[in-house]
């Protein structure tokens, strides 16, 4: 069963990857309640509203690939409930922000996703995902900041 929800949890990086709203589409349930929260921004609810937002960002990203770590699938309710978490950390890889077609800038997020089971198939109910911040513990204070004591 887990097989099921991670190859459902993947397929959904495979359509922002590709541009795919079709597939983007049949992942997700129909319902006023589905929740989308994409890093820094407010809470998208209902399925057109979350597929519309999704569409707006597969059509002005013009490359973006998903490197998945430390993923792990949960069962709140039990592992014969039609509810299952996953989380992970998508590091991501993409020519936004850049200032050349050959460079590349890159980012970390961490994701929770809710599925459901319903009518036999899993589809994302919710999606949370949170920016990591990099900050390199080793690196200099900036210049003016002094520690308090």
């Amino acid at each position: 069963m887990a097989a099921d929800v991670l190859a459902r949890h993947r397929a959904f990086y495979d359509a922002v990857e590709s541009g795919d709203l079709d597939l983007m589409s049949s992942l997700w349930v129909d319902s006023p309640s589905a929740l989308c929260v994409h890093p820094g921004a407010e809470a998208i609810e209902g399925t057109d509203a979350v597929l519309r937002s999704w569409a707006l960002v597969m059509a002005n990203v013009e490359y973006i690939q998903f490197f998945l770590t430390d993923v792990q699938v949960s069962w709140p309710l039990g592992s014969e409930a039609d509810l299952a978490l996953v989380t992970c950390t998508e590091n991501i890889l993409s020519g936004e922000g850049t200032e050349s077609p050959e460079q590349f800038s890159g980012g970390k997020a961490i994701c929770t996703s809710v599925l459901v089971r319903s009518g036999g198939v899993w589809r994302l109910w919710s999606r949370h995902a949170s920016p990591v911040l990099d900050i390199d513990p080793e690196a200099p204070d900036e210049p003016g900041m002094t520690e308090q004591p």
